[in-house]
C-alpha cells in the first residue's frame, strides 16, 4: 500500500495546462523537475484532466450525432486516461507503473509518485482528487488550473470579474452551482466541491503553470491563489 511516511501531496492537473492545444511539453517538462525536486519532502498523487483531446472529440462526435452526455463522459475520461500515460511515461521507474482509473481500489506500490485519470461518468478528475485525498489520509489537494484564481464571475466574459483569495464551500458553491455536465468548464468540479464539503477538505485554486507560485505555497510563503475551505 501507498506509505504515509511523509506528506502526500494530492494534485489535480489540469487538462487546460497540460494539453492547452496540443501537448505542451515545455510546462511538462518544468513540472516533472518540480515534482523531482520535492521528493525528498513529499509523496504525489497526480490526477489529469482530459483538455483540448476531450474537447476535440467531444465537438467531432456532436457533429456527427446527438451523443448522450454520460457517452461524452466516457470520451472526456479516455482523453484523461492519455493524458495520464503521457505524464505518467515522462516519469519512468519514479511513478507506479499502471495509471489509477479505479480511485476505489487499493493500490500497493513503493512509488514515491501515482497518476490518476478519470473514472466513470458524472465524476470528473476532480472529483478523484478529492477521493484520493480521503483514502490516503490527506485533507487537502492543490488543484492546478490556467487561471490563478477562483472569481466571482467568469474573467473571459466579464472584464470587471474581480478575485477571491479566501472562501467557505458555501460560498463557492453559490458561484458554481452543484451540476456536473461533461466538459464543464469551473475552477473546481461542483460535485468535487460537495464532497471536500462534507469531507472537511480544503481546496487551493493556484495557475498551474507558475510553479515558483506553486512551490512557494507548499512552503507556505506568499502565494497568489484562491483556498476554499470549511
Amino acid at each position: 500500500i501507498f506509505k504515509y511516511y511523509m506528506d502526500t501531496i494530492i494534485l489535480s492537473l489540469g487538462g487546460s495546462i497540460l494539453i492547452p492545444d496540443k501537448p505542451d511539453y515545455f510546462f511538462l517538462k518544468e513540472f516533472k523537475n518540480f515534482v523531482i525536486n520535492n521528493l525528498d519532502n513529499y509523496k504525489f498523487i497526480i490526477v489529469c484532466g482530459g483538455g483540448k483531446t476531450n474537447s476535440y472529440y467531444n465537438e467531432a462526435a456532436k457533429r456527427v450525432s446527438n451523443i448522450s452526455s454520460e457517452n461524452l463522459d466516457w470520451i472526456g475520461i479516455m482523453a484523461s486516461r492519455l493524458n495520464a500515460e503521457y505524464v505518467r511515461s515522462v516519469f519512468g521507474d519514479l511513478a507506479h507503473d499502471r495509471v489509477i482509473i479505479n480511485p476505489t481500489k487499493k493500490i500497493s506500490t513503493k512509488k514515491k509518485i501515482l497518476i490518476g485519470a478519470g473514472w466513470i461518468p458524472g465524476r470528473s478528475s476532480d472529483y478523484v482528487a478529492v477521493l484520493l485525498a480521503k483514502k490516503y489520509n490527506s485533507t487537502s489537494v492543490i488543484n492546478l488550473t490556467k487561471l490563478s484564481h477562483v472569481y466571482d464571475k467568469d474573467p473571459l466574459n466579464h472584464k470587471n470579474a474581480k478575485k477571491l483569495f479566501n472562501l467557505t464551500w458555501k460560498e463557492y458553491i453559490k458561484i458554481v452551482g452543484t451540476k456536473w455536465s461533461p466538459r464543464l468548464n469551473s475552477p473546481f468540479d461542483p460535485i468535487a466541491s460537495v464532497f471536500a464539503k462534507d469531507n472537511k477538505m480544503k481546496v487551493a485554486i493556484l495557475k498551474g503553470t507558475d510553479l515558483v507560485n506553486v512551490q512557494n505555497y507548499l512552503e507556505n510563503k506568499n502565494f497568489e491563489g484562491t483556498i476554499i475551505s470549511g
